[in-house]
């Protein structure tokens, strides 16, 4: 059982915590909690290790003993330990690193998400689980985008990470990614999403609430797509916009 404080997994776990750049150079993020471990589980998603305390109820105990028949290396820690490591105000005393594998594109993308510029972790976290839910190809994360490898984004994500590519990729590579698709841009000023044809492949891009859409974002646009508000509110937020919009796609191509 690790108690100090000062071990070499738990001083990597505070590193991937806190530094885009120890994510990076490492490879590896932090799911948190019975569920994420468990959806990464399914997954069959590539761990480094796990730590658990010894107060785990029966549902992570049978998680913990399926990872080690796995061959993952499950690691106890004192209750202390964990609260001490965890990012939630109640801790599910299980945590796990993961290395970053890379889920590979469909050959043929007609589905694609843009998140642009969105910097608040929740509303990255809400656009890529809805963007799992509503059948999105690939994310595609251009510079000034948060850290999709975050851990306030994969709690909020809710297991998207493990089931939808996600890419950082520089604005000329996302040009040449979607050069077949028509790229749509979310804006207060386009045209309404109830008059628009969405069954076409296309690319959605959703820019964040403090600067909206970037120049660049602007620029691969081709058409600029609203969502009908007849009420008072001035606008939504990202998330929500962003999954409004992602579901009209939805709708559109399910109607027969």
């Amino acid at each position: 059982m690790i108690t100090s404080k000062h071990n070499a997994k738990l001083k990597l776990i505070r590193a991937l915590q806190c530094r885009v750049k120890e994510r990076r150079d490492a490879g590896a993020f932090l799911a948190e909690g019975i569920r994420l471990v468990e959806e990464a589980h399914a997954a069959n998603w590539p761990f480094c290790f796990v730590l658990h305390d010894e107060v785990l109820n029966e549902r992570g105990s049978l998680l913990i003993e399926s990872l080690k028949l796995r061959g993952v290396e499950c690691v106890m820690v004192s209750s202390s330990v964990m609260k001490s490591l965890s990012d939630t105000e109640s801790p599910q005393g299980v945590l796990a690193v993961l290395n970053k594998f890379q889920i590979p594109n469909p050959e043929s993308l007609n589905f694609i998400l843009i998140p642009d510029q969105i910097r608040d972790p929740g509303n990255l976290g809400t656009l890529l689980r809805t963007a799992a839910g509503a059948g999105v190809q690939s994310v595609f994360l251009p510079p000034e985008t948060a850290d999709a490898f975050s851990p306030k984004v994969v709690r909020s994500g809710m297991g998207a990470h493990f089931r939808l590519p996600i890419y950082s990729l520089t604005w000329d590579e996302i040009k040449e990614q979607t050069r077949n698709l028509q790229v749509y841009l979310a804006d207060t000023s386009g045209q309404s999403c109830w008059k628009m044809n969405l069954q076409n492949p296309l690319a959605l891009i959703v820019g964040g609430e403090a600067d909206g859409a970037s120049e660049q974002a602007r620029q691969l646009a081709n058409e600029k797509i609203s969502i009908p508000m007849p009420g008072q509110a001035e606008s939504l937020n990202a998330g929500v916009a962003g999954s409004v919009l992602m579901f009209e796609v939805v709708r559109q191509r399910e109607v027969e």
